[in-house]
């Protein structure tokens, strides 16, 4: 049976009705009735790139030692012996933490990133899993890398994005972690299994000068130009960050009908730099780079941002996040019209009270259907000290 439901009508008098996952004109007789007289039906906020795997850092995760002085150290001395630590349990607990808590801020679908060099094969399954128990859509996919094994280790990330089976609110991105750290075999491999499958790449570009300054090395003007070369601007790819591309690497991401995304946290902190030529690509979504997906936390530091930077196109990006996932889901349009994806959230007062996916109920009155919050942060903390210990012993 088709499930169907019909929100509303809200507080502005509109009614959304859902059948089979898409907006539709009018319900099928029998529809499940979500009331929100007090609320206001909104589209579903979207985080265009993330890392689920960074969900337990904020419960103790030690700092890095000697301080990192610029970003490759922070990467060295703290995320890439993170993921090297990383394992199916403590992976899990990161994973259902980050999803449960996406969906009670409003996101409705998350596109990520993810990365363990000592547990490749089921990793993605992990975060299936995940996803599907709690009902949220999102874009997987491995970050396949030669830092650490080389061109091998390179081949199991890509077959490991291959690995996943694409279904109503899953579909797989083919991942590269960034360009410095592959080699031009693996970004043409990389290429080759997108089409093949049907699907795009979703890497991380010019976050860092060291990106622009390794394709130079390598003989490109660009770390754009290079994937362009080696046929890597699939249509629909994702490219987080941009930092330190010009508006004309930009311009020319957006003529291969890719996407850029923008982490104004993560940058902060990363002390990476602005963003400033984005304005020259239609196509730049809102993401985290793995901090926590509330999207109107993330749009607000946008916007700070933005203004101090005089960024007139910020407010934009946000919205295009939902364009991204209508894509790659194949829905007629990014908004609340038929045709739709069903992913709604109902506000009332500006706080959350009711989050739909694919024409389901996940939240309901701020409480994740089916699961307890309180108990998935609490095995979060108690699994995230096993995860200190093993990071430890990273060398």
């Amino acid at each position: 049976m088709i499930e169907s439901l019909t929100i509303g009508p809200d507080k502005t008098g509109r009614v959304v009705a859902i059948t089979g996952g898409r907006i539709v004109a009018e319900p099928l007789a029998g529809a499940e009735m979500l009331a929100c007289p007090d609320g206001v039906i909104e589209t579903g906020a979207v985080c265009a790139h993330t890392h689920l795997y960074s969900a337990l850092s904020p419960y103790g995760m030690p700092a890095p030692q000697p301080e990192p002085l610029n970003f490759l150290q922070i990467l060295e001395r703290t995320w890439w012996r993170l993921d090297r630590a990383i394992d199916a349990e403590t992976l899990s607990a990161a994973a259902r933490l980050y999803v449960a808590e996406a969906l009670i801020s409003g996101t409705t679908a998350l596109v990520d990133h993810h990365e363990s060099p000592t547990f490749i094969e089921g990793s993605l399954g992990v975060l299936a899993e995940a996803c599907e128990a709690f009902g949220i859509r999102a874009l997987l996919c491995y970050g396949a890398t030669e830092r650490n094994f080389g061109a091998a280790e390179a081949k199991r990330g890509l077959a490991e994005s291959a690995r996943i089976t694409s279904g109503p609110r899953i579909r797989s991105l083919i991942g590269l972690h960034a360009g410095f750290t592959v080699s031009d075999d693996t970004i043409k491999a990389a290429a080759d299994l997108a089409q093949r499958r049907g699907t795009a790449i979703h890497i991380h570009v010019a976050e860092d000068i060291e990106d622009v300054e390794d394709a130079r090395r390598r003989g490109y003007a660009g770390p754009i130009e290079r994937m362009e070369s080696l046929g890597a601007l699939v249509p629909g790819s994702v490219l987080a960050h941009g930092v330190h591309l010009s508006a004309e690497e930009v311009a020319l991401a957006a003529k291969h009908k890719c996407w850029l995304v923008q982490n104004p946290r993560s940058n902060l902190r990363n002390r990476v730099g602005y963003p400033y030529e984005l304005w020259a690509s239609p196509r730049v979504a809102l993401g985290t780079d793995g901090w926590p997906a509330n999207m109107t936390d993330e749009q607000r530091a946008l916007l700070q941002l933005a203004a101090m930077h005089s960024d007139d196109g910020a407010e934009k990006r946000l919205p295009a996040g939902n364009q991204l996932i209508a894509e790659h889901f194949g829905a007629a349009t990014a908004g609340l019209e038929r045709g739709g994806l069903g992913d709604l959230v109902i506000r009332v007062d500006g706080a959350v009270r009711h989050v739909v996916v694919d024409g389901r109920v996940v939240v309901r009155d701020g409480a994740l259907a089916g699961h307890d919050i309180e108990a998935i942060r609490a095995e979060a903390k108690a699994v995230s000290s096993r995860l200190w210990d093993r990071m430890a012993r990273v060398a």
